[in-house]
């Protein structure tokens, strides 16, 4: 295919043949017999978007679920209106999504069954680390004699059917944000989980590349239509433990593989930190999240070498409630961006969608403005400049933090934008995408 009077993140406008890779850019190129031809009309052309942490399965079934955060519902009324309005799955349960306590307080089945239908009904917390089941949903599971209907993360005790969702919607999602590339961030898969999703992709049904993390003791299998990244682990502040830490990340080392952990606080971000010192780093390691760093913890990671993948978005969506949970001590803390990236830390950014609400280009504006919805502004001096928080979903799987260009032997995936470079930068919105291109083959093109 030939992309004409595409206009690069530079200024330089040019004529690009791209098919699985790009092969030709130029000032100008001719058009091949029954070559498709694709007009940017001189609007920006850059390499597809990668979000660099997003759970694959989990988004497509929080497509499928109602909201029930506090941007949704106010209070236990709400919540009760929007679960009583709620289309039950083809199993028949209302799944709802991204709760907190501020909505109603702390949500057990008693309280739930207060404002349920009678349904099962099925609550996640917006961490993604609990689970609420009302009364009919425990007896659907064999679980009616369950004290309080709460399931924490790891407890092993809530089993549901699994109903893989299709992946269809997710990748239209992407598609409609100039994402080409994706880090599923999913902990615990095994080769099942990574051939569905596979063959989710292999079918089209997922268009995206999509490089997927994976315990060391599969780092060397092949699986056609995927890539395979750094084992992952949760923790937990509840549970941590040095010592067991630092032999996992031994054991993926004896297999030369990545890690990436998850570090949502100061205390799991000090002992990750102390793992990697005993245990040794790799050139793929991560941080997930990073969501609060100490100043004196940057220089670790910077010395470190460890790539930090970030959400700033989480400081529009869950802005102001920080400001009310977080001491004022520690707001400077949260998910920073612009000290990390003056300290030399290795750094990318993703939208942890479904627990973020999926939009490359919000974590963007997010990342300048660091702005709440109330319009607080949470750690001004975290902000980045518009062209710098673009470049960090610019990064190759393999390489988060090193933006990708628009140049010859590179993979033919590129985002297309009906505006010029100086308008995408002042404005960071999806709605500028006119079309995305993967391997060489359009698939989403704006009807505008």
């Amino acid at each position: 295919m030939l992309i004409r009077n595409a206009t690069l993140l530079d200024g330089g406008v040019v004529d690009i043949r791209v098919g699985p890779v790009i092969s030709a850019v130029a000032a100008e190129l001719s058009a091949g017999p029954g070559e498709p031809v694709l007009d940017a009309g001189h609007g920006c052309v850059l390499p597809g978007l990668h979000d660099h942490h997003v759970h694959l399965r989990a988004a497509a079934a929080a497509a499928a679920s109602v909201r029930v955060g506090p941007g949704e519902a106010e209070d236990a009324a709400a919540l009760a209106g929007i679960l009583a309005a709620a289309t039950p799955g083809a199993d028949g349960w209302i799944r709802a999504v991204g709760y907190h306590d501020a909505v109603a307080g702390p949500l057990d089945r008693q309280l739930l069954d207060t404002v349920s239908p009678p349904l099962p009904v099925r609550v996640q917390h917006r961490s993604g680390a609990l689970w609420t089941l009302n009364s009919a949903a425990l007896r659907e599971i064999g679980l009616a004699g369950h004290p309080d209907g709460r399931f924490r993360r790891g407890d092993g005790e809530l089993v549901l059917p699994d109903n893989p969702p299709s992946l269809a919607a997710i990748g239209e999602q992407f598609g409609r944000y100039g994402v080409t590339g994706v880090t599923d961030a999913t902990p615990g898969q095994g080769r099942g989980d990574l051939d569905d999703i596979a063959a989710a992709r292999l079918s089209g049904q997922l268009p995206q590349r999509v490089h997927c993390m994976a315990p060391a003791t599969l780092a060397h299998d092949e699986i056609a239509g995927l890539t395979l990244g750094p084992a992952k682990m949760i923790l937990d502040d509840d549970s941590l433990d040095l010592d067991a830490l630092t032999a996992w990340i031994g054991a993926a080392r004896d297999r030369d593989h990545p890690v990436a952990v998850h570090c949502v606080t100061a205390a799991q971000l000090v002992v990750t930190l102390a793992a990697l010192r005993v245990a040794g780093t790799h050139p793929g390691d991560r941080v997930e999240h990073a969501a609060m760093v100490p100043d004196d913890l940057i220089a670790d990671l910077a010395d470190l070498r460890v790539t930090v993948v970030t959400q700033p978005n989480f400081v529009a969506e869950r802005g102001d409630q920080y400001l009310t949970d977080v001491p004022a001590d520690e707001h400077g803390q949260l998910w920073r961006v612009g000290a990390l990236r003056e300290a030399g830390v290795r750094l990318a950014l993703s939208t942890d969608v479904p627990f973020g609400a999926g939009d490359p280009w919000a974590a963007m504006r997010a990342a300048t403005t660091r702005r709440t919805r109330s319009g607080a502004v949470l750690g001004e001096h975290e902000r980045v400049s518009a062209h710098t928080a673009l470049t960090m979903f610019l990064g190759s799987a393999e390489q988060p933090d090193r933006p990708r260009t628009v140049a010859p032997g590179t993979p033919g995936d590129l985002c297309v934008l009906r505006a010029r470079p100086a308008e995408v930068l002042a404005r960071l919105d999806a709605d500028l995408v006119a079309a995305t291109v993967i391997a060489g083959e359009v698939v989403y093109r704006s009807v505008r």
